[in-house]
């Protein structure tokens, strides 16, 4: 294992951390992304092959494998590139896998512009948790954001996210005889409790606007999830999470 120490606030290096952190360009251009936390580290040693350099502030030690780079800082200079308000003291880099083909599969959850790097992580937290596949449509949080990362716990160094548009997904789910169907307020949705979710593929649409209408056209048919009349709607983490539950029940 090679050991660097950084000093300077200034330092290139420190200055791309920085970019990666809050630019998904240039998380792109550059292959890579960052994630913080010392137990997020030990989930990336023990089951992501991409772990590329670990930042660590005086103090903090990890377990990390030999191929990997080490880059030692002061606390000083920690707490300025964390994203955290109080960091643990490691950051670490990784490089963003290549981009996996969308296959089909029958018990599938789709997500339609889920924005909130919180959502989004809980969603594939909770899907990796039920073994549940997750496919993210357009306008979703990246998955590789810090945020979204930390909200995972984990869930994106151990599943890959799949990403596909709208199009690519409806026909290939058609192709492949899979139902599609979205989740919707509407007199015309099925209780998702007579559905057989294990069967098809189910939308969950953004927190603000729902399932797109272009979807809510295009699809085979609609769900919906029992509650309360005076209760308008669920945080779109926890619709995903019951329609993943009942998927696997």
């Amino acid at each position: 294992m090679m050991e660097t120490r950084i000093t300077s606030r200034k330092n290139p290096f420190l200055q791309q951390v920085r970019r990666l952190l809050t630019s998904k360009k240039e998380r792109e251009n550059a292959g890579l992304f960052v994630a913080d936390g010392t137990k997020l580290l030990a989930e990336a040693v023990r089951f992501f092959p991409g772990l590329e350099t670990v930042i660590l502030a005086d103090g903090v030690e990890a377990d990390v494998p030999a191929r990997v780079n080490v880059v030692r800082v002061p606390g000083d200079v920690m707490e300025s590139i964390s994203p955290m308000e109080t960091p643990q003291g490691a950051l670490f880099l990784c490089r963003l896998p290549q981009c996996k083909e969308f296959a089909p599969t029958a018990g599938m959850l789709l997500l339609d512009g889920i924005q909130d790097p919180g959502n989004l992580g809980t969603i594939l937290r909770t899907a990796d948790a039920l073994d549940v596949p997750v496919v993210l449509m357009e306008g979703c949080a990246d998955p590789y954001s810090h945020k979204t990362v930390r909200a995972s716990m984990g869930a994106v160094f151990r599943v890959q996210p799949v990403q596909a548009a709208w199009e690519q997904v409806r026909v290939k789910c058609a192709d492949a005889g899979i139902r599609v169907a979205v989740t919707a307020l509407s007199d015309q949705a099925q209780d998702i409790r007579r559905a057989k979710l294990s069967e098809m593929a189910v939308v969950i649409g953004s927190e603000g606007r729902g399932v797109r209408q272009e979807i809510l056209e295009q699809a085979d048919e609609q769900l919906i999830i029992p509650m309360n009349a005076h209760c308008e709607s669920l945080n779109a983490a926890v619709a995903a999470t019951i329609v993943m539950w009942q998927m696997r029940n």
